[in-house]
C-alpha cells in the first residue's frame, strides 16, 4: 500500500457510508471573509408586557405602603398599634424597589437609551 492509499483511508475511517452520499452542510468561509454579518444583528427583542404591569404594580403598592408608613411614623395618622410602622415602612421598601428597578429599566428602553434594552426584563413565562 503506497502512502498516498494510506492517507486517503486514515481519511475516510471517520466517515459513515451514508455521508459520502450526501454534501457537507458546513462549509469553511472564505479566508478574506471570516465572518458573517448576520453574527453582529442584535435578534429582535419582544416587550414583556407581563413583567411590566408587575413592576407597575409593585411600584404603586410599595409607594402606597412607604407613605402610610411615613404618615403613621410622623403621627398624622393616629394608629392604635404603633409598633405596625417600622414594618409596614421595611415590606414597603422591599416591594417598592423591584418595582422602581424594571420600571426605570423600562422607560430607558421605552425612550431608545442605547444602555437599555427590554431583553433586560426577565419575562414572565407564567401566562
Amino acid at each position: 500500500m503506497n502512502r498516498i492509499d494510506a492517507c486517503h483511508l486514515s481519511l475516510n475511517i471517520f466517515k459513515s457510508k451514508t455521508e459520502d452520499d450526501k454534501p457537507s452542510p458546513y462549509h469553511r468561509l472564505e479566508e478574506e471573509k471570516q465572518y458573517s454579518d448576520l453574527q453582529f444583528q442584535e435578534p429582535q427583542v419582544k416587550v414583556p408586557i407581563f413583567a411590566i404591569i408587575l413592576a407597575v404594580v409593585l411600584f404603586l403598592i410599595g409607594s402606597v405602603m412607604i407613605t402610610l408608613g411615613a404618615l403613621m411614623l410622623t403621627g398624622r395618622i393616629q394608629t392604635q398599634y404603633s409598633d405596625r410602622t417600622w414594618p409596614l415602612i421595611l415590606i414597603g421598601t422591599l416591594v417598592f424597589l423591584p418595582g422602581f428597578y424594571h420600571l426605570r429599566i423600562a422607560y430607558w428602553a421605552w425612550k431608545g437609551d442605547r444602555d437599555f434594552s427590554f431583553a433586560d426584563i426577565p419575562d414572565l413565562d407564567w401566562f
